[in-house]
């Protein structure tokens, strides 16, 4: 499972042509499912998410969380980050989960992060989502496990 978190002053979905979720302060994740992954990931994925410290502090370090800073979370599927992109121009995705696979895991990611008391918006799973945001920094990572 990899998460690409982006730090965001703000990020919404839309989907034809209607907004269907978003956010202020906060994280945008993208999440990538592949065959492999099960709960487990999920689990930690959401803990290190929650629990991320990627906000400044008085000092303008990094050191404060979501809850910290009372920011949300936009969480939207994106099976491209299983991409194999080791062979040739064109990406590979035979370690992408099938959506019968990655819909549910990614469900229980999202449970998992609305457990942490962190307001959690989502967008369309296999929709076709137009996704804005404004990166804080720019601020992004890369997690996975």
């Amino acid at each position: 499972m990899k998460v690409l978190v982006q730090k965001v002053l703000s990020a919404s979905v839309t989907v034809d042509n209607q907004i269907v979720s978003q956010i202020g302060n906060g994280f945008l994740l993208f999440v990538g499912v592949e065959k492999k992954d099960t709960a487990v990931q999920a689990d930690y994925l959401a803990k290190k998410v929650a629990n991320f410290r990627i906000f400044p502090d008085e000092n303008n370090k990094m050191n404060l969380s979501l809850s910290d800073v009372g920011g949300g979370i936009l969480v939207v599927s994106q099976f491209t980050l299983a991409a194999d992109l080791s062979r040739g121009n064109r990406p590979g995705f035979d370690t992408a989960a099938t959506p019968q696979v990655a819909e549910p895991l990614y469900e229980y990611f999202v449970q998992k992060l609305r457990e942490y008391n962190i307001p959690v918006q989502t967008g369309i799973f296999q929709a076709d989502m137009k996704v804005t945001l404004v990166n804080d920094g720019p601020c992004t990572f890369i997690l996975q496990k």
